[in-house]
């Protein structure tokens, strides 16, 4: 084993996650040329697992970028400049990505809740009865407080709305629970690699819709390199614009087989087994959870730190054992702190994570 296998610490944090030697060891296949006929059979050969693990009929494009890229791609390619999109906010990545529709000049409104609620589809509704949107975009699973939002509830409501586009961010849960790209009429879904498909990070996958293909051509400025227009004419040739991650493709598709063989069903049945553990250790503890109740997230736990100890303590102490979990994200650090049990995660993993944070905690006591 190298030395730095050796010192390996086990990430019980929300991205990037523990990623398996098996994983590690696929990126290491010879390179091949992203023009060759090799690379195409490969992008060919991820297209269906990856249509079958967005539950899509839709191409899944590859993205070169960390799923905030795709929100860039998205917020460009999806809404009008003579138009306005909704953004569902209620923690610190939904707020960013509505900056982001800012910043490349679109007219933004948002439905804001306090961090740790979930939007309900109720606000939704009220909205779009009183204005008109190209889009919708709302993250299913806001990492930075442990909310999972009812995004088949939207859909319903959505339904009602049939030019407005839905444009939903599942990057932390995508792989760790059901997510019906088709089914929920959802146009631009989008995801990255780094969390619960359990890879290193650098790549990133959105399913898109062909209402956002034809939306796409009546916007002129859609930049180049998140284009969904040149992205799927080079898709159809299964390739992509700009040179991708070769060897984070080799490992995804390596990681999709085994997430088939594993099971989807079983897969997901996995992280709400590791949720519900979490969240008994939590109670048996003597914290609180953060997240709303009835909204809790399948793959990462915000904890609310009621006994008031001392994270990065904490954080120390389980580095000595060989882990390590997460503070809470901006506003929330020292007064939270994640969990994150997705990807490959074991509840074995997150038994011996408790045993050592019990140890911790009979220290304070």
């Amino acid at each position: 084993m190298s030395p730095k296998r050796s010192e390996h610490v086990r990430l019980f944090i929300p991205g990037p996650v523990e990623v398996r030697a098996e994983i590690l060891d696929a990126q290491s296949d010879w390179m091949i040329g992203h023009r060759s006929s090799d690379f195409a059979a490969l992008y060919g050969r991820m297209q269906p697992k990856l249509q079958q693990t967005f539950y899509t009929q839709n191409p899944v494009y590859l993205y070169t970028s960390s799923g905030t890229g795709i929100w860039e791609s998205a917020s460009r390619c999806a809404v009008r400049d003579d138009k306005k999109v909704l953004h569902l906010t209620c923690g610190a990545f939904s707020e960013r990505w509505a900056e982001v529709s800012h910043m490349n000049g679109k007219q933004v409104e948002v439905i804001a809740v306090e961090w740790g609620q979930a939007v309900k589809p109720e606000q939704l509704a009220d909205a779009l009865s009183h204005g008109t949107y190209d889009a919708v975009a709302c993250v299913m699973n806001e990492t930075s407080t442990g909310v999972r939002n009812p995004i088949e509830d939207y859909a319903k409501v959505l339904e009602a709305y049939p030019d407005t586009l839905f444009l939903v961010d599942v990057v932390s849960i995508y792989a760790g629970a059901k997510v019906e790209t088709d089914a929920w009429g959802i146009d631009v879904c989008l995801t990255s690699t780094q969390k619960a498909f359990a890879l290193p990070p650098g790549m990133a996958f959105g399913a898109v819709s062909p209402a956002v293909l034809e939306r796409a051509r009546e916007i002129p400025h859609r930049g180049y390199y998140f284009d969904v227009l040149e992205i799927d004419r080079h898709h159809q040739k299964n390739n992509t614009p700009a040179t991708p991650p070769v060897s984070l493709m080799y490992a995804a598709d390596r990681q999709l087989d085994d997430m088939l063989a594993e099971g989807l069903e079983a897969r997901f049945a996995r992280h709400e087994k590791m949720a519900a553990m979490t969240r008994e250790w939590v109670q048996r503890a003597g914290f609180e959870m953060f997240s709303e109740e009835g909204y809790h997230s399948p793959t990462v736990s915000n904890v609310a730190n009621t006994r008031e100890i001392d994270v990065a303590a904490l954080n120390a102490f389980l580095r000595e054992r060989g882990m390590v979990i997460s503070n809470g994200y901006g506003k929330l650090k020292g007064k939270a702190f994640r969990i994150a049990h997705m990807g490959d995660t074991q509840p074995a993993d997150l038994e011996a994570l408790f045993a050592a944070m019990d140890a911790f905690l009979a220290e304070q006591a």
